[in-house]
């Protein structure tokens, strides 16, 4: 696509050859048209295959960038919508430079709903870069950033692959101190709700029947962290979530199960552990002592990979606000 410019002090005007793909690009009732308007303090005016973008010299230029490279993505066939609109601000905010059509169109599973997976963040796109290149990653961050959904949808896709031959997604059950028996009901009553969220993205990725036939032949395992004891994990994809809620113990136990031809993620929160107090996270302690080794990457996240609703950005980044605050009290 070649954008043509024409500029004065306050407005700034960009060429689109194709009707039908500016219409997309402007969307439903001009719906992405008023959302970039929301974003930024700009405004935009459609006319004759071209649009006007007035407003400052930084919030012009942003916006001029976000549509000559969503207008690019839509040539290769990929229809935008509105998350996307945000999901693209906020990389060029972060990183103008950004490449939005390596992040994309990067596919890293389509659903049996035929939804198509990709990375929304650059975080995203770095951690599903380092899951292809290493054979294990961390994933910190808060709730909300893709973490274990893109870790499941990239074991999927190994397993369907033939790349591995198994799936294993541990949680640890914290809240009843792994002592399951206290718990009543058999042991799927009993695990069930401690693994409920991972069965969800398993669902929303593969059909239901498929997803239990996998369970049921062991192809696919769903387990408390408490059964990955005395275990070697050969040729498979292992994901241990909500991994802040393990003790030291239970970390060092996970990670020398890797066995040959396996990859492993791990996702957490170092800020949310439900761990009694004094009691150090199996996570943070992991993060402390294993940096720097070849083949283990740390990826990061933050408010800003957010992929839920717009204020969940905004209660993380307000909480966080208050533990700095908190923190730089405890020092004074």
């Amino acid at each position: 696509m070649e954008a043509r410019t024409h500029q004065d002090d306050s407005v700034e005007k960009v060429r689109f050859p194709d009707d039908n793909k500016l219409k997309i690009l402007l969307g439903e009732y001009d719906g992405n048209r008023k959302l970039i308007e929301k974003l930024r303090k700009v405004k935009l005016h459609a006319r004759g295959g071209s649009i006007s973008i007035s407003g400052n010299t930084h919030d012009r230029g942003l916006v001029r960038n976000l549509l000559v490279q969503l207008y690019g993505i839509i040539e290769k066939g990929y229809p935008v919508y509105s998350t996307d609109i945000d999901y693209a601000h906020r990389i060029l905010s972060e990183n103008s430079s950004a490449d939005l059509e390596s992040i994309f169109l990067d596919t890293v599973f389509i659903s049996s709903k035929k939804k198509m997976i990709t990375p929304k963040s650059l975080a995203q796109k770095s951690y599903i870069d380092s899951i292809r290149t290493h054979d294990m990653v961390f994933g910190i961050g808060p709730a909300g950033t893709g973490k274990t959904y893109l870790a499941m949808a990239m074991a999927v896709g190994a397993l369907l692959e033939k790349s591995v031959n198994r799936i294993i997604l541990a949680r640890p059950a914290v809240e009843a101190g792994e002592r399951l028996g206290f718990l009543p009901g058999d042991l799927s009553e009993k695990v069930n709700p401690y693994l409920r969220p991972v069965y969800d993205a398993l669902y929303d990725m593969m059909d239901f029947e498929r997803v239990s036939a996998l369970i049921s032949k062991g192809i696919i395992e769903v387990a408390p962290l408490a059964f990955m004891r005395g275990r070697t994990l050969n040729d498979s994809f292992v994901i241990l979530d909500e991994a802040q809620n393990t003790s030291s113990e239970q970390m060092k136990m996970f990670l020398t199960r890797l066995g040959f031809g396996s990859k492993t993620v791990i996702t957490g929160d170092v800020t949310q552990t439900d761990l009694p107090p004094g009691k150090i996270s199996g996570l943070v302690e992991a993060e402390s002592i294993l940096k720097g080794i070849e083949g283990i990457r740390f990826v990061y996240f933050s408010e800003i990979d957010v992929v839920r609703h717009r204020l969940v950005q905004d209660i993380i980044r307000a909480y966080n606000h208050l533990n700095r605050k908190k923190t730089t009290a405890n020092i004074e």
